[in-house]
Order: structure tokens, then sequence, then C-alpha cells
């Protein structure tokens, strides 16, 4: 039975090893809290013998779910399969900080993107090492915060930002092209709970002017990857890529301006999935629920 339109909805998502009964169980807890499943999604890894779970459900009467039950009938099933598990409330806005330096692509895309409905964000703040975004930040009636950071300042700045975090009870952290590298120690706070955005040439073409080291070499693609957040620099688990064909008549200004439009496409989809519930981080990899 689909329950009514406006029903408040819950987000069971799920990784263990794979074994016989789990839907199964999974099903029957459901059906023990009168709920109904909207949607559901699996993928088995035959490789890593791991077995992954996104279901969307809700009461069938469309009455209001009790979060404390589901998650206690939860545990034992959860205890039963060793399963890794968490359980949303498909209604809750994610509360983000979005960190910016002096690009504003992702920033104005993720900002307007949100303003019209397409991603469910509470944005707690804008946090720059510049000063020159701030206007952009205003004309969303979004909070501005500058953050310098020096060699000499970067820990009582990742300090702040931290303070930060914890006061506005902030649940993800979005690297919308923020150039600077976090510490080991910020990123492991902030683990699986940030993301970042870059162009998908590395490991080729670090550094200054990627786009410009591209052209010299006459790529045929240009891209971004957008990734959790890890100590190891831009290495961290995927979540997704955007692809670009280019040819030999693109100058390097052509080149960056592609690519500032593929960084925008894959931050987007890359919040809106982590908002979502719709991802499993399994080692180094992630498994996505579209």
């Amino acid at each position: 039975m689909t329950p009514p339109a406006g029903a408040q909805r819950a987000v069971l998502l799920l990784s263990c090893p794979d074994a016989p009964g789990i839907v199964h169980a999974v099903a029957e807890m459901l059906v023990r809290a009168r709920c109904t499943i909207v949607q559901s999604q699996q993928f088995g890894d035959a490789i890593n013998g791991t077995f992954f779970l996104r279901v969307e459900f809700a009461h069938a009467d469309g009455t209001p779910l009790d979060f404390e039950a589901l998650r206690e009938e939860m545990r034992s099933v959860g205890e039963r399969f060793e399963m890794n598990w968490s359980l949303a409330d498909g209604r809750q806005r994610l509360r983000v900080v979005l960190m910016v330096s002096k690009f504003a692509h992702c920033l104005n895309d993720l900002l307007f993107r949100n303003s019209i409905g397409e991603l469910a964000l509470d944005v707690a703040a804008v946090v720059s090492n510049h000063p020159d975004l701030g206007r952009i930040a205003d004309s969303f009636g979004v909070p501005f915060k500058h953050i310098p950071v020096t060699k000499d300042t970067k820990p009582q700045a990742e300090a702040a930002l931290v303070d930060l975090v914890r006061e506005e009870d902030v649940d993800l952290v979005v690297l919308a092209r923020y150039m600077q590298i976090l510490s080991d120690d910020l990123c492991k706070q902030l683990d699986g709970k940030a993301i970042n955005i870059h162009h998908s040439m590395l490991p080729s073409f670090k550094g200054a002017k990627p786009y410009h080291q591209a052209h010299a070499r006459g790529v045929k693609f240009i891209g971004a990857t957008a990734h959790y957040v890890t100590a190891d620099l831009d290495e961290g688990p995927i979540i997704e890529q955007e692809l670009i064909r280019v040819d030999h008549s693109l100058g390097p200004d052509q080149l960056a301006a592609r690519g500032r439009e593929a960084e925008s496409r894959a931050l987007a989809r890359a919040v809106r999935w982590h908002s979502e519930n719709r991802i499993a981080v399994a080692g180094n990899r992630t498994v996505v629920f579209p």
C-alpha cells in the first residue's frame, strides 16, 4: 500500500557480510512496525562478500514514525547480521557549512540549487579564507564567516572551524573549491562528514593552472571528482565523477570553463546523494544508490 503524499518517510542504509535472510529480516521488522516500503535498492559485492541495502519506508496510513522504537527494533536485526546501519528521517534537512576560497562557481551552484528546492540543505554558514565571496552568501541570505589562514595561523583557523561545526550542529562540510589543505587531525574529526571537489586529471597536472598543463598535453577528456575527505590528499572514497570530451580547438581558458561546469555538477550530485543517505562507504570505495 502506497502511503499518502507528504507522509513522513525514513531511510535505512546498511552494509554487512552477505548472508541468506537479510532482506527478509528487514522486511519482517518493517511489517511489525506497520510500515510499507516505498523504495528499495540493494547490491551484493561478490568480490568482498558484502551486502548493501537502502530502504525508504513510511507508515501506510501516513502517521508519524517512532524513530526510537524503529532503532530499537533494528538493533536486534543489526546484531544478528553484524550490520553497519543508519536510520534517518527523510524530511530532515542537512546542516552544512560550505567552504570556499576565491572560485565562486561551486558555491553559487549549490546555493542556487538549494534556493529552488533541488537540494534540501540548511546552510549554517559559508566559510572562506578570503573575503571576496561574501557578496554571494549575502545574496542568498546565508551567513558568511571570513577565517584567514596563514602558515602561522592555520591551527587557530581550523580550531575556529571546528568550533563553528559544533556550535551550529553541522552534519556536513563541503569544500566547494576551498584551496587549503586540511590537517590530518581535522580530516579525522570530519571523517565521513566532509566532501571535496577537484579536477579529475589528478595525479597528472598537479599544482597551479592544471588546465593550462592539460592543454599543453593535448588531453581529450577533462572532468571532476567529488570524494570524501581523508588525510590522504585527494584520495578519499570517490562519490561521483563527471566527464567531458574536449578537443584541440579549445584553449586553456575554455578548458577551465568546461572544468567549472563539471565540478559544479559532480559536487551537487555528491552533496544531494549524501543528504539523502544514498552513500555507503566500503573501505576506500563507495556504493551509491542514486
